[in-house]
């Protein structure tokens, strides 16, 4: 356990920010970092989508951006997997993004809504043919007891998505999540972290420091 205290929390070099100088919207601050991000990092687009199961529990993953414009940050995934599952018993997710070599996140919250069905197979059809075929092994978080029967399920989604390249299933849906709030963290080595947060007030954002 010695060794969690030895390990560095951020990089040497920050990058600068100036809370007083933030635009006026969060998409555009967002896209200003993941830009700066995307010359530092791996992945600066990974986002951990966290949503609640029936009980209330909290559930988090992985997934990829898809896209961010006036309307809000959006993600993609099957409606029978169990993220779109959650998502349908209560519509509202966060998302959290950290790019550790930069030492920031952006954190945001709020209301997801599913596109139509035009826009969720445009979405699938971009992505990349490996995807597309893991896409349509499906089954996502089942137990997996025989890996033979994964390959099989590989190899015949394999063939379908040859055979078919402009298909989609019906059931992959792209998510809409418009936040009510979105936060900015910059870290500082004195540990006085920069932390600036809009909230959507109307149809305006207003933005307030917060305490580190």
């Amino acid at each position: 356990m010695t060794k969690l205290r030895g390990w560095p929390s951020f990089p040497r070099e920050l990058p600068e920010f100036d809370p007083a100088a933030a635009p006026a919207t969060p998409k555009e601050l967002f896209l200003d970092w993941l830009n700066e991000a995307g010359e530092h990092v791996l992945a600066p687009h990974a986002v951990t989508l966290s949503t609640v199961d029936t009980d209330g529990a909290p559930d988090a993953r992985v997934v990829i951006l898809k896209d961010v414009d006036d309307a809000g940050w959006y993600v993609a995934t099957s409606a029978e997997s169990p993220k779109a599952v959650q998502l349908a018993g209560n519509p509202r997710a966060a998302l959290t993004f950290f790019w550790p070599g930069r030492a920031r996140q952006v954190r945001l919250r709020g209301l997801v809504t599913p596109a139509t069905a035009a826009v969720s197979a445009a979405d699938f059809r971009d992505r990349p043919p490996a995807s597309r075929v893991e896409a349509y092994i499906g089954r996502q978080s089942e137990v997996l007891t025989d890996p033979a029967e994964l390959l099989r399920a590989a190899e015949d989604a394999q063939r379908w998505v040859e055979e078919n390249p402009a298909a989609a299933p019906e059931t992959w849906t792209r998510y809409l999540v418009t936040p009510d709030e979105v936060e900015f963290w910059q870290a500082s080595h004195d540990r006085r972290h920069l932390r600036l947060r809009y909230r959507r007030a109307g149809g305006n954002w207003t933005t307030e420091r917060l305490w580190p």
